[in-house]
């Protein structure tokens, strides 16, 4: 064999190799593809998909931090929570308005994360919003979102035995172990109070949930007579307390006087709710819009302000209210309640009609 034919012949040699390698290569490639989503590599495979997901959840966060920032976005102040020392976003979700709708449920999804993404990080719910609805839906968010806020949810119970099967119940729709702040809803009469406080009652429940670690505190909640709720919170210490608060409040049966005052001196966690008093607090020839009424209910010792929504624009614009709040001097004040004084019955419905 001379030289050339030898060079020639090596060369062949060569490039059979390097097509052998490359097909063996892919050929173990894909072997190996296969071979991570056997059932003989099935932990080792989940692990790595949840790897992913980790690393995918990290991402979606920075992605958001990043879009405040281009977008100039404010964050929505904060206040402590009373003695519970978290801090709380000033403007709150509440669960009804379209969260709590089943038959809406990707909307509600929708606008709970638009609203951690904008800060809130404080969510209150029950039971008793459309039919467990509302909690369901928290649910698919808590399902991964869980530990970016405070949940808040209550028992409508008054006894023992009915509170421990609400909490199963609401634990299982809102995929979680614990809550944070698990309160007594709408108490209305001293009744109530008598039958919470009983030997067998309510809060003998919730006392044996928080020393199981499946709530972390507690609260009373009510919109109807702020003498009922004075009573609780000076017979036992809550760790909050839920009740109404707008510009009518201050012409009918006020939550803002005695009750406020003294949850206050007490330290207390106090949230507001019923705003807008589910709209009609607004008028033309009265309250304008949203900005006053949370600006109102803000300028007030309260740790924070729950608000039912309906879409996601609702979300921002009170997020940027909250972001952009100012304390409104005494005249002011006493201005917007001189608004809302002449329909204050609308203002104050629930505290007749509920």
């Amino acid at each position: 064999m001379n030289r050339r034919s030898f060079v020639k012949k090596l060369v062949g040699w060569l490039a059979a190799i390097l097509i052998f390698v490359g097909l063996g290569g892919l050929v173990f490639r894909l072997w190996g593809e296969e071979e991570e989503v056997s059932p003989e590599n099935a932990e080792e495979h989940d692990l790595e998909v949840g790897e992913d997901r980790a690393k995918e959840e990290e991402q979606r966060k920075e992605e958001k931090e990043k879009a405040k920032t281009e977008e100039g976005n404010e964050m929505i102040p904060r206040r402590t929570l009373g003695k519970t020392g978290y801090a709380v976003s000033l403007f709150s979700l509440g669960g009804e308005a379209t969260v709590e709708q089943s038959g809406r449920a990707d909307e509600a999804e929708a606008i709970i994360n638009r609203a951690i993404d904008k800060g809130v990080n404080y969510i209150d719910t029950a039971p008793t919003y459309g039919g467990g609805g509302s909690e369901t839906n928290i649910g698919r968010v808590m399902e991964y979102r869980r530990d970016e806020v405070f949940l808040a949810t209550k028992t409508g119970d008054r006894s023992y035995d009915g509170t421990m099967r609400l909490i199963e119940q609401s634990l299982e729709r809102l995929r979680t172990d614990h809550i944070d702040l698990y309160q007594l809803h709408n108490v209305r009469a001293a009744g109530d109070l008598d039958r919470i406080f009983a030997g067998d009652g309510a809060l003998k429940a919730l006392e044996k949930l928080k020393e199981e670690g499946v709530i972390r505190h507690v609260g009373i909640t009510g919109h109807k007579d702020p003498g009922v709720l004075l009573r609780g919170i000076n017979e036992y210490p809550f760790d909050c307390l839920l009740m109404s608060l707008n510009a009518g409040d201050i012409h009918y049966s006020p939550f803002q006087d005695q009750l406020l005052q003294e949850a206050a001196k007490k330290e207390m966690g106090i949230i507001a709710m019923k705003v807008t008093a589910r709209g009609r607090i607004f008028r033309e020839d009265g309250l304008p819009g949203m900005k006053q009424a949370l600006d109102y209910v803000f300028s007030f010792p309260i740790s924070t302000a729950i608000v039912g929504i309906s879409s996601e624009s609702e979300v921002d614009e009170n997020a940027r209210i909250a972001a952009e709040f100012e304390k409104l001097p005494a005249e002011e004040i006493k201005h917007l309640e001189e608004l809302v004084k002449p329909y204050e019955q609308e203002a104050n419905f629930f505290k007749v009609q509920w």
